[in-house]
């Protein structure tokens, strides 16, 4: 069965940077589509960033310049570097496994930005 679990998330300070982690069990990790998405109080989930099982990476234009997603496929892990962060970042941020038909995702993290 397939598990993902988050990690790294809390309360921080703008313009501190937080770092993520995802660890994926159950599944042939290095075969699977990742992203973190986010999804703050009354909107809609979002994606903040992905990476192929190939490496290539794409970013929302908010995050662009500020957060870089990696994998590590011999750990199973996916993780989100988070710089410059700002209030609007606040959100619970999840992860995600993709290979189509497949979606699994992870129970979220916390990310809180605020003086």
């Amino acid at each position: 069965q397939a598990q993902l679990v988050e990690s790294g998330g809390g309360l921080v300070q703008p313009g501190d940077s937080l770092r993520l982690s995802c660890a994926a069990s159950g599944l042939t990790f290095g075969s699977y589509h990742m992203g973190w998405y986010r999804q703050a109080p009354g909107k809609e989930r979002e994606l903040v960033a992905a990476i192929s099982s190939g490496g290539s990476t794409n970013y929302a234009d908010s995050v662009k310049g500020r957060f870089t997603i990696s994998r590590d496929n011999a750990k199973n892990t996916v993780n989100l570097q988070m710089n410059s962060l700002k209030s609007e970042d606040t959100a619970v941020y999840y992860c995600k496994a993709n290979l189509f038909p497949l979606n699994y995702w992870g129970q979220g993290t916390q990310v809180t930005v605020s003086s």
